[in-house]
């Protein structure tokens, strides 16, 4: 089955999981761990991610972190994605010169649950925190503590993670400072006996509709579609989520546009439209380019795959501009309804 696409949207939370290939070490000692973690704070800061949890564990890791909200204009800029690519490349690639070996390092790509914090915040707070515990990379709590590759160190105040979402964690349990971080650790000790939860996985609404049984009973009605392996979260919140992440569509136009659009980009940048055509490098056209990709796919709702043929690049450099994190059209100061106006 093919794989849905990412779900983004504004303070939004997200269970993220990456595994290394083959089942393979993603971290050989201790300098690859502060690599990542050292990774993990930069991309935070750059895309204003609330890290709220992570653990690192020998062949995978788990982060918990919500995405900004959106700008008082409204406006979004997508940030899961192009926050983890440039996480795990730039760590795969580190890697890779520091061990000298070549190729993936990740297995396929890394899964990311949206989830509903109501009900889940503090349990998968918990449950990332205490893998290390499951795994048997620690021997008891006590190590767990002390153990500086978790954000639970950061919460028991024992390793300082100022990047980290600690005050926001810790405000839910109430009372001071101290008692929060007590109150917080034996939150966490209870957890210790529950094991592996794997209804932490994501389903929307086979919880609460008694298992994909229950979803096929539903047969007909609203709530028939609303299950999505990408959310945890009951129905209700599956179908916001869907509404909200994935508006509709814009009408689909004709791939006949595409020369009039490039033609536009190009005398608006002063560039030719050859060379966006041919898939230069050069700084100015790459920027016509975007500009070409934004208003094909993201206003007239082309497929990536069209407009990548029509502009001599892959689909993935296509989809690597939609996730920027600029509007390439403010670059130059260009507007959407004036290269749409051109080609009407």
């Amino acid at each position: 089955m093919p794989r849905g696409p990412r779900l983004d949207a504004p303070g939004t939370l997200h269970h993220v999981m990456v595994r290394a290939l083959d089942e393979r070490p993603l971290f050989r000692d201790d300098r690859d761990r502060a690599d990542l973690v050292g990774r993990l704070s930069a991309v935070a800061v750059r895309f204003h991610l609330v890290l709220l949890a992570w653990a690192l564990l020998p062949n995978h890791l788990h982060i918990l972190l919500r995405t900004p909200l959106a700008a008082p204009d409204g406006s979004y800029r997508l940030r899961l994605a192009p926050a983890m690519r440039r996480l795990l490349t730039g760590y795969a690639g580190s890697f890779n010169r520091r061990h000298g070996r070549k190729g993936h390092l990740v297995q396929n790509r890394y899964k990311s649950i949206l989830v509903e914090e109501e009900p889940y915040l503090l349990e998968l707070v918990r449950y990332i925190h205490l893998n290390p515990l499951r795994a048997n990379v620690v021997a008891d709590l006590c190590a767990l503590d002390r153990y500086p590759w978790t954000g639970h160190s950061a919460l028991v105040g024992i390793v300082p993670r100022p990047w980290q979402a600690v005050a926001e964690v810790l405000g839910l349990f109430g009372g001071t400072p101290r008692a929060r971080r007590q109150r917080y650790r034996e939150f966490v000790a209870d957890g210790v006996g529950q094991g592996r939860r794997p209804e932490f996985q994501g389903g929307g609404l086979r919880r609460s509709a008694g298992g994909w049984a229950g979803v096929a009973r539903l047969r007909r009605g609203r709530e028939a579609w609303a299950a999505d392996e990408r959310v945890l979260g009951s129905g209700p919140f599956v179908e916001e989520i869907l509404r909200e992440a994935s508006p509709p569509s814009p009408p689909l136009a004709s791939r006949s546009v595409l020369p009039a659009l490039i033609a536009g980009s190009a005398a608006a940048l002063k560039v030719s439209p050859q060379e966006i055509a041919a898939g230069s490098r050069r700084r100015r056209v790459a920027h016509a380019r975007a500009v070409v990709s934004w208003v094909a796919v993201r206003r007239l709702g082309l497929p990536a795959a069209v407009v990548a043929r029509a502009l001599g690049v892959t689909p993935a450099v296509v989809r690597r501009t939609l996730e920027m994190e600029i509007d390439p059209l403010t670059v130059y100061g260009i507007t959407a309804e004036t290269l749409l106006a051109a080609i009407e």
